[in-house]
């Protein structure tokens, strides 16, 4: 009887998770994420200062297997960071965080690497609309059909989805809220993962983008945050038009409704209780915000007891009659 020694067994057992951390292959998930140009001024498009507040929370806090990676404007001059890469999130003015690398991102998508767009971001032409959001994430803001209100909602996660864990069963936020998306002609197949219903009475400032499809609207849910699930196990995709003001990130339950969207369309079941985050205080409110010299304006944490006493925004009558003659 022939006896084999236990030393070559026994040092590729002790070497294993050395080979294992050689080739990264221990099943982290890596989310990118793109933070466009500053844009609007202090507190608003703080598309920089929101995209490493969410990667903190999912490399830190979270509890998960993720590697989160903030990448700013020109990260298409080296792209070795998305050779892994999961899920993309972009948050930015319109197209411009894709530095018009579509055909690049189009072959992530078709590989199944998820895809998240913040606020406008979600605003493509509608030419792009149809050719890339619609397969990507199943929708997109398109002018003339979209509008852009400001307003107060009381937010409705969909119930008995994994993105709606540990969200609470409604949020209130003032937030530039864009709705009547263009969805897909399948439109059974979008999730309606935030909804909230746009009133004359919760209406805080009624800006360019308003239309006639705005105004048939109110008084109806409002889908301001889907998701989509593409075709033959093709990937996941989601929209979310919050994230105007970067005080959204300091309401709870919107932050971890988009941080579990973020690693769901990694491919991640979401925690039972949700991504864990720790609560904002204001200094984390205003680390990495754009810098504006003096008009930096110090970011508060929101009041939610304030803004449902807002007054109404005052309706333009006379523009508003010009709808229906424009449609006429």
């Amino acid at each position: 009887m022939k006896h084999f020694p236990l030393f070559p067994p026994l040092l590729l057992a002790l070497l294993c998770p050395f080979f294992i951390a050689a080739t990264g292959d221990d099943n982290t998930k890596h989310i990118v994420l793109i933070a466009g140009k500053r844009s609007h001024g202090s507190g608003a498009h703080e598309f920089n200062a929101g995209c490493h507040l969410l990667a903190k929370a999912l490399n830190e806090q979270s509890g998960l297997k993720v590697k989160a990676t903030v990448v700013g404007p020109g990260w298409k001059n080296d792209k070795s960071v998305f050779e892994d890469v999961d899920t993309v999130v972009i948050y930015a003015d319109g197209t411009k965080g894709i530095e018009n690398e579509w055909e690049f991102l189009d072959v992530l998508a078709k590989k199944g690497v998820g895809m998240v767009f913040l606020h406008y971001a979600v605003h493509p032409s509608p030419e792009q609309g149809k050719q890339y959001y619609q397969p990507w994430i199943g929708g997109a803001m398109e002018t003339g059909w979209s509008v852009n209100p400001h307003w107060v909602a009381d937010l409705k996660i969909l119930e008995g989805h994994e993105i709606g864990r540990g969200v609470p069963e409604s949020i209130t936020c003032l937030d530039e809220w864009y709705y009547n998306m263009r969805f897909v002609p399948e439109r059974d197949k979008v999730l309606d993962l935030f909804t909230a219903v746009p009133t004359r009475e919760n209406m805080y400032r009624y800006i360019n983008l308003w239309n006639q499809h705005g105004v048939d609207g109110l008084g109806k849910p409002q889908t301001v945050m889907w998701g989509y699930e593409r075709p033959n196990k093709g990937g996941r995709g989601v929209g979310f038009t919050g994230g105007h003001y970067h005080q959204t990130w300091a309401i709870d339950g919107v932050r971890t409704a988009v941080l579990n969207a973020i690693v769901w369309t990694a491919g991640i079941e979401v925690p039972e209780g949700g991504v864990k985050s720790d609560p904002l205080t204001e200094d984390d409110l205003n680390e990495n915000l754009d810098d504006y010299g003096k008009k930096n304006v110090r970011q508060k944490l929101p009041d939610v007891k304030a803004w449902r006493e807002l007054p109404p925004a005052k309706v333009d009558t006379k523009r508003e009659a010009g709808f229906k003659k424009q449609a006429a």
